[in-house]
């Protein structure tokens, strides 16, 4: 593929994210809520619960914000009630974008998601006007200094769907439902991991260049600058901008 790969987009992404911190924590304490309200506080029983805890730890969250997100979940606690939102449509350049939002106030969301998509000379969709191009997958993304042949071993034997280099970066995939014992698998193997989550990968990429490109991450950095959005995902495909 030409362009970028899917691990330098989510390297420019996580790049901007880490420098909020306090949104990452936001937006795992949300998840953390509905997953525990979804499927039972029980780490170990709920995998929802798990891979959000596990994304907890991985950004340092203290066990007490994220315990007491479990119980607000559960109702042990009084906590805000969030809803599921998926937003889905078309940015600059023809490239399909789907916003993953979790909100108090989907009366608040929707319009202020429709604007950001205004102000580029993009519209929203219908449901499923976008996301049939994407399929979930688990990704898990390890330093490159480890050696291909164990990283191969470990992930494949774990029953990884593929292993490859990305970007400067082993890139593990696997299907969602074999994506914990995956992980299990790299962590019980010590291998670095720089990130672990479970992804939307579009089936085809839609190249993006000069002004196009420009409104194109302008409006995903908006999107992602919003409290309500948790995860933006789209199809374009480009070379990575110069920081």
């Amino acid at each position: 593929m030409s362009g970028h790969s899917k691990w330098s987009t989510i390297k420019h992404k996580k790049g901007a994210l880490d420098a909020k911190r306090g949104k990452i924590f936001t937006q795992v304490l949300k998840e953390i809520t509905v997953a525990a309200r979804l499927g039972g506080g029980d780490v170990g029983a709920n995998p929802r619960l798990r891979l959000a805890v596990d994304l907890a730890k991985a950004n340092n969250m203290p066990k007490e914000n994220w315990e007491r997100a479990i119980k607000k979940g559960t109702g042990e606690l009084e906590g805000v009630n969030y809803e599921e939102v998926l937003y889905e449509g078309y940015g600059p350049g023809g490239a399909a974008i789907i916003v993953e939002a979790l909100t108090d106030n989907k009366n608040r969301t929707t319009p202020e998601i429709r604007s950001y998509f205004s102000k580029f000379g993009a519209e929203l969709g219908a449901s499923n006007s976008v996301a049939y191009m994407f399929a979930k997958q688990g990704q898990i993304v390890v330093e490159p200094e480890v050696p291909e042949d164990k990283v191969m071993e470990v992930a494949l034997e774990a029953g990884a769907d593929d292993v490859k280099d990305e970007g400067g970066a082993w890139v593990i995939t696997t299907d969602p439902a074999n994506y914990q014992v995956v992980k299990d698998a790299v962590d019980a193997a010590k291998l670095p991991v720089i990130e672990a989550k479970i992804i939307r990968a579009a089936a085809n990429q839609v190249p993006l260049a000069g002004d196009k490109l420009k409104s194109f991450l302008k409006l995903v950095e908006l999107l992602e600058d919003s409290d309500d959005v948790q995860n933006v995902w789209h199809n374009a495909d480009y070379e990575e901008p110069d920081e």
